[in-house]
């Protein structure tokens, strides 16, 4: 559901609990069990990293008793904000000893004696 390649999943509480591993073969032994076997329950959070990816997410756990028929979780979240370039600022005006009547600086080169 969150298209990661090689996800860490770990219990965010403070004690690092590995739920799952990119490692192969590290939590084989976790497929079998139930979040609740963990101790995650409604309001629980877990952590998901992906190094691959650069990328990681914060999924909180809530409870729902109002999924449809056959549907084991629901995954709601808010989307981030669109990803591109800033508003263009105004551009500012290059202003030189204080005034911004347009005059430039002198670039003459005159003979010095």
């Amino acid at each position: 559901k969150f298209a990661m390649v090689a996800p860490d999943v770990q219990i965010d509480d403070g004690k690092g609990t590995i739920l799952i591993s990119s490692e192969e073969g590290e939590t084989e032994a976790n497929n079998h069990r139930k979040l609740s076997d963990f101790g995650i329950r409604n309001g629980s959070r877990l952590q998901a990293d992906d190094f691959l990816q650069d990328y990681t997410l914060l999924i909180n756990v809530l409870h729902s008793e109002d999924l449809e028929k056959d549907v084991e979780f629901e995954v709601v979240g808010d989307t981030p904000e669109r990803i591109g370039p800033k508003p263009s600022e105004p551009t500012s005006r290059n202003i030189s000893n204080g005034s911004d009547d347009g005059a430039q600086p002198s670039t003459s080169t005159g003979n010095q004696q």
